[in-house]
Formats: C-alpha cells, sequence, structure tokens
C-alpha cells in the first residue's frame, strides 16, 4: 500500500514538474528578449532621454553654473579599526542626488512614468572621492543603477568599502570615544 502510495506521489511530481517546464518556456517565447515585455512607456522614454544624451558633459545649462550635489553616507557596517596602521575599514552606501536638467520629463506623455532606473554608467555621475583614503582605491562600486525622476531629480546611491587615515587614541581604553573624520 505504502509503496502505491509513493508511486502515485512520484507520477503526480513528474506530470507538475513537467508542467512548469512547459509554462516556462511558453513565457520565453512570449518574452524572448530582456524587457521586451516591460513597460512600453518606460522603454521609449529611455530611448527619449539617453539618445543623445552625452556623459561627459556637466549637466548645468550655463557652463559657469554650479552643479550642487547632496551627499550622504549611510554606515552599512563597520569592518575593521587597525590601531597599529591607524586605519578605519568601513562598508557604506554613498548616497547623491542632483538635478539634470537632460533629464526630465512629462510624465503624461509617457503614460505616467514619474521614475526610471536606469544603469548609472549611462549618465553623467559626480567624481567624488574620498580625500583621505588610505588604500588608493578611490571609486565607489560603479555598476549601480540611478533613479530618474521626471522633474530631473537623480538619485545614485552606489555601496563602497573605503579604508580611512583615522587618527585612534586608546589611552583612556575602554572608556575612549573615536571621531574618525572622512573628507571627501
Amino acid at each position: 500500500m505504502r509503496t502505491c502510495h509513493r508511486v502515485k506521489r512520484a507520477k503526480v511530481c513528474l506530470r507538475m514538474s513537467r508542467f512548469l517546464a512547459v509554462a516556462a518556456a511558453m513565457l520565453l517565447a512570449l518574452c524572448p528578449e530582456e524587457g521586451a515585455c516591460g513597460n512600453p512607456d518606460a522603454k521609449r522614454l529611455y530611448d527619449d532621454l539617453l539618445s543623445n544624451y552625452n556623459k561627459l558633459v556637466r549637466p548645468v545649462i550655463n557652463v559657469s553654473d554650479p552643479l550642487v550635489v547632496k551627499i550622504k553616507l549611510k554606515l552599512s557596517q563597520l569592518i575593521d579599526v587597525n590601531l597599529k596602521n591607524q586605519i578605519m575599514t568601513t562598508n557604506l552606501w554613498v548616497e547623491q542626488f542632483w538635478y539634470d536638467y537632460k533629464l526630465k520629463w512629462d510624465p503624461e506623455e509617457y503614460g505616467g512614468v514619474l521614475m526610471l532606473h536606469v544603469p548609472s554608467d549611462h549618465i553623467w555621475r559626480p567624481d567624488i572621492v574620498l580625500y583621505n583614503n588610505a588604500d588608493g582605491n578611490f571609486e565607489v562600486t560603479l555598476s549601480t543603477k540611478a533613479t530618474l525622476h521626471f522633474d530631473g531629480l537623480v538619485e545614485w546611491k552606489p555601496p563602497a568599502i573605503y579604508k580611512s587615515s583615522c587618527e585612534i587614541d586608546v589611552e583612556f581604553f575602554p572608556f575612549d570615544e573615536q571621531t574618525c573624520v572622512m573628507k571627501f
């Protein structure tokens, strides 16, 4: 009796796995390219915004105009504090915000699309680096997406692991307090 029950169960599982394989094949046939079944308004918007966009040009109307970039650091992890070498290693989210007048659109013309996620290497990005870097690696993780808002606001929040110089004084350990400054 138990053997019969196991056999029936195996047949049901086999049928279910065949059904799922056929369903997956049908979905792949309907959407052969990545993003082909996505929002057509968002695709049209992406094409319109970036077809003549030059990411090497600072996004200001007049070259003498300043471009304000707001930056916010969010500590994800304090990886290490090296007392001997006076180095602090941190894992951070480097949140950056600015306005790009070339990346504005009217949501009504694009099916109500209010924001668009694009690869960050397709747009202009500020070259903000850690000045008191201790290991010579000045870059953040570049292969992240940026969020474009219809009013031209750009949000880019890449993660970064920084090793920064930090004067550490443990004279009153364990009652000491440390202040490590990160200069950008």
